[in-house]
């Protein structure tokens, strides 16, 4: 029995992120395809699965039930279902696992095929656990090995050239274990922040170098190429060295591996050594899996003026979604005959949810609370329940999943299953700005923000659920939404009913502890892992960082990534808070203007410094001059080239210099020219150039990167507010970068960091 269709309800900035990255196109970019018609794609596409099991009613059906899960924002799958489903790609996971075996040949052979799984829009995770240590000895061509870390550099150029041309970023995960001789430096690899830029990294920890550093004694490490023990380190020191690089800038993020194996639902069939690049996801080499959320938003009932999760709804949307995942698996086109085979013989799936802030804060909880944590385990337990109920009822209907046998569940007393795995917690950066909710398990990151829009206008943004409590309760007005938007938080903020500062808390707002423990509570009912950020103020100390590890370990997590405010320097971009002079000069209103801002003379000597930006029309160098109240004027020159881009950069060059001094917020102005591209990018250490405007934006935020500007004036690097917690701008659209589910995303645009 058909069911009738939904329209989708989409919002605007959800349609500008579907129009990007999703909607199909023609040759010209013209956009060719609806919302309403993607989610008639995908679901038809998924639901042709079913011919294989039924009749072509079944199929019908089951393709109108897809449809509205989707269309009614309850259920999306992750982006590369979204994208390619029905369409000539046909490549739906968005997770993927590749061996690396100490050999040249195997080595170039996995950048081969990371190159065709980024191309078709997945993100890979490796292991270099397996490559000799440098300054081994090669016996084949008695040479010295260069080592993992050489390699990882390789890779990282490989992704860089693949993702230019793709609507997705490649993204990539590295992983080493704590006992390979290279360790140290795989700790420190990304202590330059312009290196690696397309990896995640995380240490690879077992049980036995934890209880070393507990006992504070050394531990061994051992040379994969032969199994011989190298040496002996102290574990306290290399876990202490792990702590400061993350307190520095947030990686290395680790793994606890040995706890990832013991949860292997297949050991018959292999090892696990790896995750996706955000972490939830571990897999065998060579394997995938296909993932999907939930809106817990949308799951949420009122009963007698009390608001609490409807159960009944949610039961239906998990099994549905079980189905859907499982469907995806035949109707996959995999990019190698292995990832099929593998996939196809163990059917992982990853069902997750998302909204989870925004289901606490309609029931009126606090996601730092004692009655949050219940909530969380009672969802994911009944999701846990009920996908798994689902996955046994689909293997009485198509059989089990090929490796059951051998299998952790291959016990005398147990059903068989259809696939290995059912529940993985994603980070849904993109997934949440498409059905308007909180991302994955994280917090609200803002209750208002400012959005710049393309006619330099500013718009604020407010949580539509904060907006409509302020409005019924009396509170509302446009300058407080300003102030919450400039503070980036409601805390303090006396106008506002204590009741609801307490309930719509933010990131920044809850302590380290709480985000762990959150993240411990859904890990507890989940197959896989849990994608999440530990988010810490920039005070946070080193020992702050250190607890939190010893508490995820304790408390059962499989890995845990975390972020200090202000610790990365793209993330340092608050470049409005130089410490300057009060004093008249600053802000000048000309009365012969009419109120408009006069901007203040230029003195008659300046102090300044030159910085070189390489560009894909040459060098480009530009000037930042300052006056006693800071940034005054900026000069470029194009090298030895002149015409357009010469001129157009000393254009926008004086621009910025009347900007300045009539003194226009910096920070503003990087908005404007950060991510611009042109059909010719340059590069350079710190990535790609995408434009003369991206390079003068860059070397604006170079500039407020220094401890002291070249007069000698201190930079003050961060302050209060909602920019100070961002994760930089985003290439694409110069919006902010959100740090959620260890990656950064930009809600403006939908683009991830992460894929």
């Amino acid at each position: 029995m058909s069911s009738a269709r939904l329209e989708p309800r989409i919002s605007n900035n959800a349609l500008r992120v579907l129009e990007r990255r999703y909607l199909r196109s023609d040759v010209n970019g013209n956009l060719t395809e609806t919302p309403e018609e993607l989610f008639q794609r995908v679901a038809a596409n998924i639901a042709s699965a079913e011919r294989r099991y039924g009749d072509n009613k079944n199929r019908l059906f089951w393709e109108d039930i897809y449809y509205n899960m989707m269309a009614s924002l309850d259920f999306l799958p992750n982006s590369p279902t979204l994208m390619n489903a029905g369409a000539e790609l046909q490549q739906l996971s968005a997770c993927f696992v590749l061996p690396i075996d100490d050999s040249m040949e195997s080595i170039f052979e996995t950048i081969k095929n990371t190159a065709l799984i980024h191309k078709s829009g997945g993100g890979t995770g490796f292991s270099f656990s397996r490559i000799r240590p440098k300054n081994d000895r090669v016996k084949t061509t008695k040479g010295i090995s260069s080592g993992p870390i050489s390699f990882m550099t390789v890779f990282d150029a490989a992704t860089e050239t693949v993702k230019q041309g793709g609507t997705r970023r490649g993204a990539n995960m590295a992983i080493l274990r704590v006992d390979h001789p290279d360790i140290l430096d795989f700790i420190t690899a990304k202590k330059d922040n312009r290196k690696l830029n397309n990896f995640n990294i995380s240490v690879a920890i077992t049980e036995e170098f934890m209880e070393a550093v507990k006992a504070d004694r050394d531990y061994e490490l051992i040379n994969p190429h032969g199994g011989d023990v190298v040496d002996k380190i102290s574990a306290k020191k290399v876990y202490q060295m792990i702590v400061e690089l993350a307190w520095k800038n947030g990686e290395p993020g680790i793994v606890f591996i040995d706890r990832l194996n013991k949860d292997n639902p297949t050991p018959n069939a292999g090892m696990i050594e790896s995750t996706n690049p955000c972490g939830e996801q571990p897999l065998l080499p060579y394997e995938s899996c296909n993932l999907g959320s939930i809106n817990l938003s949308h799951m949420v009932t009122t009963t007698d003026e009390k608001a609490k999760i409807d159960f009944d709804k949610l039961g239906e949307t998990v099994r549905r979604a079980t189905r859907f995942l499982d469907d995806v698996i035949d109707v996959n086109r995999y990019p190698l005959s292995q990832i099929k085979d593998k996939t196809l013989a163990n059917r992982k799936i990853g069902l997750g949810v998302m909204g989870f802030a925004d289901a606490l804060v309609r029931m009126e909880i606090s996601y730092d609370s004692e009655e949050a944590l219940e909530v969380a385990e009672e969802i994911m337990g009944f999701i846990q329940r009920e996908s798994t109920a689902m996955s046994l009822v689909l293997a009485e209907e198509r059989g089990a999943f090929p490796n059951f046998k051998g299998s952790r569940f291959d016990t005398e007393d147990s059903s068989k299953r259809r696939n290995a795995t059912t529940t993985t917690i994603a980070p849904t950066g993109t997934l949440s700005i498409i059905a308007s909710c909180s991302s994955g398990v994280e917090p609200l990151f803002a209750v208002a923000f400012i959005r710049h829009v393309m006619d330099n206008d500013e718009l604020v943004e407010i949580n539509p659920v904060f907006e409509e409590i302020a409005r019924r309760e009396g509170f509302f007005s446009e300058e407080m939404m300003k102030k919450i938007a400039e503070e980036g938080t409601v805390q303090g903020i006396e106008e506002i009913p204590e009741k609801w500062r307490r309930i719509f808390v933010t990131a920044h707002d809850i302590t380290p502890e709480w985000h762990i423990r959150i993240q411990a509570a859904f890990q507890k009912y989940t197959d896989n892992a849990v994608s999440k950020t530990v988010n810490f103020p920039n005070s946070a100390t080193k020992e702050d960082v250190e607890e939190v590890y010893i508490k995820a370990y304790e408390m059962g997590c499989k890995g845990v990534t975390i972020y200090r405010d202000g610790s990365r320097q793209e993330q340092v971009l608050n470049i409005g808070s130089v410490n300057r002079e009060t004093e008249d000069g600053e802000l000048e209103l000309g009365d012969d203007l009419g109120g408009l801002l006069k901007p203040r003379p230029r003195p008659e000597v300046t102090t300044g410094k030159t910085h070189k930006m390489t560009t894909g029309c040459g060098n480009l160098y530009v000037t930042i001059n300052e006056d006693e109240h800071g940034p005054f004027e900026v000069f470029t020159q194009m090298g030895k080239a002149g015409g357009c881009s010469a001129s157009q950069s000393e254009a926008i060059s004086r621009l910025i210099s009347l900007s300045l001094r009539a003194g226009i917020d910096p920070k503003q102005i990087v908005k404007q020219l950060r991510g611009i591209r042109c059909p010719n990018p340059g590069w350079e250490k710190g990535g790609m150039i995408l434009s003369c405007s991206d390079a003068i934006a860059r070397a604006i935020e170079r500039y407020f990167l220094e401890e002291k500007s070249p007069a000698g004036h201190k930079v003050a690097k961060m302050s209060a507010g909602y920019l100070d917690k961002v994760a930089g701008f985003c290439p694409d659209c110069g919006g902010v970068m959100e740090h959620e589910g260890g990656c950064a995303v930009c809600r403006e645009c939908g683009f991830s960091k992460c894929g």
